[in-house]
């Protein structure tokens, strides 16, 4: 692994998780009344918003998604992939759980809790978007969030690093399947030529422009420090990118979610089970195959979150700000947070039970304590 890519995954091991993470969930519900007030008081404003359209693609949220994502792939060293072969064993979990199995168990979820247990409940003109919506949301692998979590139960930086790039990779190619196959099964209409096309502006195109300007940024003098220094200044952008996003969709979703709160509650059931049902599978799974704790955690809170940003911006695409699968996305980002921090919690407080299996390397030779002595880990 070259240099620089060893101090990227040094600073972001050792990063703290800043306010914006921690309280994500407080940032999203004053969005939440933000966006709803707003809607109520200026519904010809957010209507006007919503007709800014190209080929269903919504000018104004693709110009926020970018300002997003961008800067969250400003991180990600595809040179990396070099490195997935030394955790080989932890990556082929990974992979295995989030390409193999997330998508799928969400679909039979949504199908279980929404289409058939929560029906009664539920709008019936809605459960298919709603559906929709918690496809979209897992098949998306979370990407600079998992650094946060890494980071919070000591990971090996360098497999995240890795899988995280892979992730990037085999997601420009994926994606888009992934989610065409399961809405169909789901007999849910899809409509390609937007959802091939959210592909290339969410994910060819950010991630490109990312591994470009990054390039150039390492290729100048004092390269590190430069990268360094331009997440920094780029974080409260895509900061306020995603909560402008928020606010959009809740000035278009807050007359219904006035009218039928419970929903909300109804559709982060699957969303939450499929978190603890994923991440559980893949921390067992490398205990299984005798991967070090360091990496199995990570690639538990991996296999567990969510690139929601994404997914947001493909619901809107294909189905408009007014859908359930749009609302479904944005409970995924009101969950996210305090889920995933339960998450690593339990990861953190089984270290032990999963050392004692025969076989496995003991954290201190798989992780070095000294990528931690500023924090003193998680």
């Amino acid at each position: 692994m070259s240099a620089q890519c060893e101090a990227t995954a040094r600073r972001e091991a050792g990063a703290p998780m800043g306010i914006f993470e921690r309280y994500l969930t407080v940032w999203v519900l004053a969005c939440i009344g933000a966006g709803i007030l707003l809607g109520q008081r200026f519904p010809g404003l957010f209507q006007a918003l919503g007709r800014l359209e190209v080929a269903r693609i919504n000018l104004p949220v693709a110009v926020l998604i970018w300002l997003m994502i961008i800067p969250m792939l400003l991180k990600i060293d595809l040179r990396a992939l070099r490195g997935v072969r030394r955790h080989w064993r932890g990556v082929g979990v990974t992979l295995f759980v989030n390409w193999l199995v997330k998508p799928f168990s969400m679909a039979a979820l949504g199908w279980l809790f929404l289409g058939q247990l929560f029906r009664p409940w539920l709008p019936a003109e809605q459960i298919d978007s709603y559906i929709a919506g918690l496809i979209i949301l897992a098949a998306a692998p979370c990407t600079a969030m998992v650094f946060v979590w890494s980071h919070l139960m000591r990971g090996e930086p360098h497999f995240t690093l890795s899988q995280v790039a892979l992730n990037d990779v085999i997601m420009v190619f994926a994606f888009a399947p992934i989610v065409g196959l399961l809405l169909g099964v789901s007999s849910i209409t899809v409509p390609w030529e937007t959802l091939l096309l959210s592909v290339l502006l969410y994910i060819v195109v950010p991630l490109t422009a990312a591994a470009v300007w990054r390039g150039r940024l390492l290729a100048r003098p004092g390269g590190v420090a430069r990268l360094e220094a331009t997440i920094r200044a780029l974080g409260p952008v895509s900061l306020v990118a995603l909560l402008a996003t928020l606010v959009l969709l809740f000035g278009f979703q807050g007359g219904f979610i006035l009218a039928q709160p419970l929903v909300i509650a109804l559709i982060a059931v699957p969303i939450l089970v499929q978190v603890f049902f994923n991440s559980g599978l893949a921390y067992l799974l490398n205990r299984a195959v005798r991967s070090p704790h360091c990496v199995a955690g990570p690639s538990a809170l991996i296999g567990a979150s969510n690139f929601f940003e994404l997914a947001v911006a493909t619901a809107i695409a294909l189905f408009g700000f007014e859908s359930g699968a749009a609302l479904a996305t944005v409970v995924g980002v009101l969950i996210e947070v305090p889920v995933m921090l339960a998450a690593v919690r339990m990861v953190n407080a089984t270290r032990a039970w999963y050392e004692r299996r025969d076989g496995v390397e003991p954290y201190e030779r798989c992780c070095p304590t000294a990528l931690h002595l500023h924090h003193g880990g998680g």
